[in-house]
């Protein structure tokens, strides 16, 4: 990078803004020189058919105007035109500052792509979201937003940066809450088995919101890979269900069989029979009755899921009723008329214990008529 070899002030200030902010020393001073021209430009006036070139001394900070006529230079420095030069001097300096201090910003956060950070909502852009992330502003479109969740001004999440974007402002940071890596991200922070690759994430599929399955894979002998994501008591995954505000997760294990991914893809559906067609990437389920539901998810959206992990076109279908065999009818038979017998007794020991209580009932009436025929007998007697 080139240096003033010089004392001056103006010298000085150069040098540190360029050493400062990585700015090239050539590219300042052309830049100086484009405002120098704007401002002449735009307080005295110029003729657009002609030729005109500002320079600038590097050492000095003194500045002149010329008018090109062939080979031949014209000096048309107005008088006073010094301290114009040194306002539009002072104003270059800042806007390139800026924009060194952006760039510098923006190859920070390309080396974070993929990455999780965490940001603060400032302001709203229409239906976009701008979000502090300490040194930069970054940009959330409502694409990347969840529409469960509800964000107010000074609310702090965790966000999924995806990229740097080209818009109407210029070059933007963007960020997300709906991308489904910012799923595995949160694993990778809150289960260091996911983060040490111990265990790896296979496949995600997502409808932020709402609900996630995420199959997952050990790559090291004698882990569990869905009980280390799980964590003891489910401490592990509900974490991460609590920074992405109640979203349901199924962590299924992944499998190259499709047949058994499949299965595990559809749970906490019990008892699927999967058919599938390799070359055609069709699957073809069959379900219990009382699964059928549980297969299918509210408004579908279990099996739509599991579409996304495996990549199969899945059709759900109804299984047959299992056909009752001989034994089992026999079981049934056997069963009813032990019920049966079982009744009969109960009501036997009902019906005797009825007739016992009848025979005292009677004794006891008995008893009562001859107690009242015995008083008037001893009345006549007294007489």
């Amino acid at each position: 990078m080139a240096v003033i070899k010089a004392r001056t002030e103006f010298a000085s200030a150069l040098n540190q803004v360029c050493a400062e902010h990585n700015i090239e020393l050539e590219v300042l001073l052309s830049s100086i020189k484009e405002a120098l021209l704007a401002a002449y430009r735009r307080d005295f006036g110029i003729d657009e058919e002609k030729e005109y070139e500002a320079e600038i001394e590097p050492k000095t900070g003194e500045s002149h105007l010329f008018l090109v006529e062939g080979k031949k230079k014209k000096e048309i420095t107005p008088p006073g035109f010094g301290r114009i030069a040194a306002q539009v001097a002072k104003q270059v300096l800042i806007q390139k500052i800026r924009e060194a201090e952006k760039s510098s910003v923006l190859t920070e956060y390309a080396k974070k792509i993929g990455t999780l950070v965490n940001g603060r909502v400032i302001r709203f852009e229409g239906p976009n979201i701008v979000v502090d992330l300490d040194r930069a502003e970054a940009f959330m479109p409502r694409s990347e937003q969840i529409n469960s969740e509800s964000y107010n001004i000074n609310q702090r999440y965790v966000f999924y940066v995806k990229g740097i974007e080209t818009l109407e402002k210029g070059e933007q940071v963007i960020v997300s809450r709906a991308d489904k890596n910012l799923v595995e991200g949160l694993f990778k922070r809150e289960v260091p088995e996911v983060s040490s690759s111990a265990v790896k994430v296979k496949e995600i599929a997502r409808e932020a919101g709402n609900r996630t399955k995420i199959a997952v894979l050990s790559s090291q002998p004698g882990v569990d890979p869905v009980g280390s994501c799980v964590g003891q008591k489910g401490v592990r995954v509900q974490a991460v269900i609590n920074e992405l505000n109640g979203e349901k997760i199924d962590i299924i294990q992944y499998s190259e069989d499709p047949v058994k991914f499949i299965t595990g893809a559809l749970s906490p559906a019990e008892n699927v029979k999967v058919e599938i067609n390799e070359k055609l990437k069709t699957a073809v389920v069959s379900v219990p009755e009382d699964q059928l539901s549980l297969a299918i998810g509210k408004d579908g959206q279990n099996v739509r899921l599991a579409v996304k992990l495996t990549g199969y076109r899945i059709d759900i279908k109804e299984g047959e009723k299992k056909k009752e065999t001989t034994k089992e009818k026999k079981e049934v038979k056997e069963k009813k008329t032990k019920k049966k017998e079982v009744k009969k007794e109960v009501e036997k020991k009902v019906e005797k214990k009825e007739t016992k209580e009848s025979k005292k009932v009677g004794k006891k009436a008995k008893e009562i008529k001859k107690t009242k025929e015995e008083k008037p007998v001893e009345k006549k007697k007294e007489d």
